[in-house]
């Protein structure tokens, strides 16, 4: 029994931000001075939520000069995998952290660090232990390789009167977006192929805008 969680690992506003946003900018920052522009190109184009991946030794300073600068962008910490990690992303400022997958004991840690976190998962039973451990916002991935849309509806319709909300994550674009955005079951989508990490490192903003832009016209076609 997972006793030790009791609260919600999101909290009500920090939901809210994620539900308004709609699209989380998936990215891997390898130079920590390109985020603030980055984050500053994103926020110009409507995307307001931003996810920055901890696989690379500039990813922590990253987050740390977002928040620090930007308080109008949502900035959480990615691909979670360790305890030191999530004292890491706390001490940066981070507004959310997230996992690949779904691991006890990292979410044991966050619960009582008092970070809002979100696990993966990709089957039935992990979805149970979530909620068990009092998650309500999960992160779907690999969204397109377990079957999409329709498979995120066939796992999640035993749990849907829980009122469960996804992040899908895994082989999202331009082409396919909108499916997942007009799915009740999808708080925010989550995509690197907005700002992907070569545009990133050359510095450009201009192409990284055009994608942004592109994605928040669906957004708003959708969801208004």
């Amino acid at each position: 029994m997972l006793q030790f969680l009791l609260m919600k690992m999101i909290p009500e506003i920090l939901e809210k931000k994620i539900e308004n946003a709609g699209i989380i900018a998936v990215l891997v920052v390898n130079d920590a001075e390109k985020a603030v522009p980055l984050a500053k190109t994103l926020i110009n184009s409507g995307v307001t939520a931003m996810e920055l991946t901890l696989r690379t030794d500039a990813a922590l300073a990253a987050v740390k000069n977002v928040v620090s600068e930007l308080p109008d962008m949502t900035a959480g910490a990615g691909t979670v995998l360790t305890e030191n990690q999530l004292v890491d992303v706390k001490k940066a400022g981070a507004d959310f952290a997230v996992a690949p997958g779904l691991n006890p004991k990292i979410m044991k840690a966050a619960a009582e660090s008092g970070i809002p976190f979100a696990p993966g998962i990709c089957i039935p039973s992990e979805i149970e232990y979530s909620i068990e451990a009092g998650c309500r916002i999960l992160k779907f991935f690999h969204s397109e390789g377990m079957g999409g849309v329709k498979y995120l509806k066939g796992i999640n319709a035993p749990y849907k009167h829980l009122g469960i909300r996804y992040i899908p994550l895994g082989g999202l674009n331009i082409n396919n977006m909108r499916s997942y955005l007009e799915s009740p079951d999808v708080i925010a989508i989550g995509g690197s192929w907005i700002a992907p990490s070569k545009l990133i490192d050359e510095g450009d903003w201009d192409s990284i805008a055009r994608n942004a832009d592109e994605a928040v016209k669906i957004l708003k076609e959708v969801r208004g």
